[in-house]
């Protein structure tokens, strides 16, 4: 009897850590490690931050992970320009102006896995709900940063 309750403890035990291993995770790898695990029981947002490499103003790129569609979600984009702008089609969403920036809200745009790397003084971070990640501070220049919703067990490698 004793040998059976430790067997179904055990089995609970594997069970529990095999539901755990194959839930959806925000998945944040760079130069060849996983930076960030962020679980998924509901949608999270995020933002990535950059100096644009052209004109030298700050973008802010909201999106939303979500777990259960595994997908990440552009929702918004917040920018300075000097008159060139940023590429966007005025029907993906609602444009409109907050002082010396530039808002494009409502995008409802969807990725599998969104890839970006580090460049020379784009200052690339990441703000989730467990802090910030200066990537550009971890990588030199050129280094790929990838961001995709993976089963929590692909963290593990």
């Amino acid at each position: 009897m004793k040998k059976r309750k430790i067997f179904t403890a055990l089995a609970a035990g594997c069970l529990l850590i095999f539901v755990q291993l194959l839930q959806p995770v925000f998945l944040v790898r760079g130069g060849g490690h996983t930076l960030l695990a962020l679980p998924l029981e509901h949608p999270q947002p995020f933002s990535i931050w950059f100096m644009h490499s052209v004109q030298k103003t700050p973008v802010l790129e909201n999106l939303v992970a979500d777990g259960q569609q595994r997908e990440l979600r552009l929702c918004s984009t917040r920018y300075q320009s000097f008159g060139v702008g940023l590429p966007f089609w005025l029907s993906e969403g609602e444009f409109h102006e907050e002082g010396d920036f530039f808002v494009f809200d409502h995008m409802d745009r969807h990725y599998r896995s969104v890839s970006l790397r580090t460049g020379v003084g784009t200052q690339l971070t990441l703000y989730t709900e467990a802090g910030a990640l200066r990537l550009y501070e971890m990588f030199p220049p050129g280094t790929r940063v990838d961001l995709c919703i993976a089963p929590g067990y692909e963290a593990l490698r």
